[in-house]
């Protein structure tokens, strides 16, 4: 199979860990530039067997190249709609409202709310936000560049939950090829694996419904239980320091071909 990789990724320190990986792994790809302005990917190969990997434009633009395999997974069963109705009570924010960016969400007396982008996910980053918080991010986010931050860009809004610990799961051909924790909060211990518990969670939410033949989904415990943060297009999911990137890589080559040789 073929990586279409994208080198102009600045704001994940752990990007380039994908060229070392392909190059150990002896999986051939090409490094290309993406700019936001782009219609179309500037790419050079004729080859069909595709994969590409880099930034949400990235993996839109890919979409409009139909007989590439497997291509890009962008939209589709990841968007919240879709997997929410799947997933149910087992998503951490199972009860969301939909708005646009600049619209009167209406505010109660030191309420709090938790934001993040409904379709361009790096956009911003989802967090918990006060009223004067929340409108002057708005502000500066769209006084900015370089951000994808848009007047008329969809939102949700959730009632904020409290997580414990949070994990990114790799899942390909309906397997867990990778898991590691990306945030801790409050005074729980450090854990250097994924409970045994959650990857147990993982594999049930998998059973429930698999997204798509390949997907990233991010899990957290809470008082609670486990529940799913979300599901990201694996097209486009940021690696962590703790990601074991050559394992996803390799996993995505043997199921991929396998499937393109049976085609």
């Amino acid at each position: 199979m073929y990586f279409l990789v994208q080198s102009n990724i600045y704001l994940d320190p752990d990007h380039n860990k994908i060229f070392d990986a392909l190059k150990d792994l002896g999986i051939a790809y090409e490094a290309i530039t993406v700019k936001s302005t782009d219609t179309s990917l500037p790419i050079t190969t004729d080859r069909k067997d595709v994969f590409v990997y880099g930034s949400v434009q990235m993996a839109r633009l890919a979409k409009q190249y139909t007989n590439w395999y497997p291509g890009s997974f962008y939209g589709g069963n990841h968007l919240y709609e879709i997997y929410a109705k799947q997933y149910g009570s087992n998503l951490l924010n199972d009860a969301i409202r939909i708005a646009k960016l600049t619209d009167d969400l209406v505010w109660q007396n030191g309420e709090k709310k938790f934001i993040k982008p409904y379709q361009v996910a790096k956009a911003f980053t989802g967090k918990v936000f006060e009223k004067e918080e929340w409108e002057d991010f708005i502000i500066e986010g769209l006084a900015h560049p370089k951000r994808f931050m848009k007047e008329d860009m969809l939102i949700q809004i959730a009632k904020p939950k409290e997580t414990i610990k949070e994990a990114r799961l790799w899942i390909v051909g309906g397997q867990i090829i990778d898991a590691g924790y990306y945030k801790f909060n409050g005074d729980f211990p450090f854990e250097a694996t994924v409970a045994t518990e959650g990857i147990a969670f993982a594999k049930e939410m998998i059973g429930l419904f698999n997204v798509e033949e390949a997907f990233v989904m991010d899990i957290c415990y809470t008082l609670e239980g486990w529940k799913i943060v979300e599901i990201n297009c694996i097209n486009s999911s940021g690696f962590y320091t703790n990601t074991n990137v050559k394992s996803i890589l390799k996993a995505l080559d043997i199921y991929f071909t396998h499937k393109i040789q049976k085609m």
